[in-house]
């Protein structure tokens, strides 16, 4: 058995869920999330990579994982990628309550948008972070943050409420001085 073998089936084992879960963050898909995971897996453990340490080779594929999602984009054709923005979230329950699913508002992002969204808030990155993880500009890496919220604000909204429309009228910014 090679020196690595052990702590890849402890990562698997151990921190297996964990990481597909950060995965579905960003597909929004379950078998996607696994193909994602998987392709990650074997990046890190890949090369002569050895890790001495579960920790270690946790971290490692965490950090791989938004890169292999950015790579399975580019690899897409356009019409898959259209496919997979308009294709209607599966439904996600918890109680009969009223639930604010972020999950499913997320689907509903654009692939990158949504890297960016989960890169931020979910791993607390800064935006240069974003921008080097994911080999974008950091203009584009803000532009797509700031379309992102602002879409998830509204999804919310509407969501929170149980209505089609926001809650709260979306107005255009007051000119300065205006206020």
């Amino acid at each position: 058995m090679a020196r690595w073998e052990p702590v890849l089936d402890a990562v698997i084992r151990e921190r297996g869920p964990r990481l597909l879960a950060y995965a579905r963050l960003l597909t929004g898909d379950g078998a996607e999330a696994q193909d994602v995971m998987q392709d990650a897996l074997v990046r890190a453990f890949s090369r002569g990579r050895a890790f001495d340490d579960v920790n270690r080779a946790e971290a490692y594929v965490r950090r791989t994982i938004p890169s292999v999602f950015i790579d399975h984009l580019r690899r897409h054709d356009a019409a898959a990628q259209a496919h997979r923005r308009t294709r209607d979230p599966e439904p996600h329950h918890v109680d009969r309550a009223v639930v604010l699913d972020v999950r499913a508002a997320l689907v509903r992002l654009s692939p990158r948008e949504r890297a960016c969204i989960v890169l931020r808030f979910y791993d607390d990155l800064t935006v240069p972070a974003i921008a080097e993880r994911l080999g974008l500009a950091e203009g584009t890496v803000k532009r797509y943050l700031s379309d992102a919220s602002a879409r998830l604000a509204i999804e919310l909204d509407t969501v929170a409420d149980g209505s089609d429309t926001p809650s709260v009228p979306i107005e255009a910014p007051a000119p300065k001085g205006a206020r």
